[in-house]
């Protein structure tokens, strides 16, 4: 299983988003319930963050690859659908 990092901020709607469909992720399947996600807020970890190659938030890593980055034009499903993507690949 592979570590994912999570780069998000508390007051963003789309992280918002990211959370409730991580919560439904993992009420879908229990599997995704033993992921190790490591969840950074970015406002307090700045120089953390500088360390990663992304714009916006939510964004997810492995390792120092980036499997996902929100964008504007993301909605729910759009987004459920990318963490579903890399919580997989976690588990591969």
């Amino acid at each position: 299983m592979k570590k994912i990092t999570m780069f998000y901020l508390e007051e963003c709607p789309f992280c918002i988003k990211a959370k409730k469909a991580m919560e439904e992720l993992m009420n879908e399947n229990e599997e995704y319930k033993k992921l190790d996600i490591e969840k950074i807020e970015e406002s307090e970890n700045v120089a953390l963050a500088e360390n990663y190659d992304y714009y916006a938030v939510p964004s997810l890593f492995i390792g120092k690859d980036k499997y996902y980055e929100c964008t504007i034009y993301d909605d729910y499903d759009k987004i459920k659908a990318n963490f579903k993507r890399v919580f997989d690949e976690a588990l591969s």
